[in-house]
């Protein structure tokens, strides 16, 4: 039995939900965002809460409820907070900066690297080494911040690299460390 998929949303107040074939339209203050709805589930919008039931009690079906709940969630939470996913550039010589909407990576290659946000996202740079990636889609955030940390990811010998804000690097103990002379 899907225990996520049974939470019923709260729905705060400035959002509003439109259902049409197939698709779900959350609009918000921050924005507006789609979310399919599988043809075997159900969403009723009522007194301010969503609820999702499914239509039988097959494997498949009981994972779509579940993903269904969460994906509607987090548009609802999108709409009105958004995301914000943030990345620290460890390195001599690493750095990042704005080229209009686009970020410009110059991660120790010979050549730069460009990455352009997804529609919804906003990429920002405090400074040369710290990158803020903000939107209302969960999805594209995670996947604009995950291209970012792609440039270069973070090494275990010296913990050089791209990571997310708060990340642990398990470091490892080099060649020399371990030798007996």
């Amino acid at each position: 039995m899907s225990r996520i998929g049974l939470k019923v949303i709260k729905v705060p107040s400035g959002v509003t939900l439109e259902q049409s074939e197939g698709k779900m339209v959350i609009k918000g203050p921050k924005g507006t965002l789609e979310v399919v709805i599988p043809s075997v589930i159900k969403v009723e919008v009522k007194d301010g809460e969503v609820k999702c039931t499914r239509a039988n009690e097959e494997k498949h079906t009981k994972q779509l409820h579940g993903t269904t709940r969460a994906n509607l969630n987090d548009a609802i939470i999108g709409v009105t907070q958004g995301f914000v996913k943030e990345l620290v550039i460890v390195g001599i010589g690493y750095r990042a900066e704005m080229r209009g909407a686009n970020i410009v990576m110059h991660v120790g290659y010979s050549h730069e690297i460009v990455i352009k946000p997804e529609p919804t996202v906003k990429i920002s740079c405090k400074s040369a080494t710290e990158i803020t990636v903000e939107g209302v889609s969960k999805q594209a955030v995670g996947q604009t911040a995950a291209l970012i940390r792609g440039t270069r990811e973070p090494e275990p010998y010296n913990g050089k690299g791209v990571m997310y804000k708060g990340e642990h690097i398990i470091r490892k103990e080099g060649k020399r460390a371990g030798a007996k002379a």
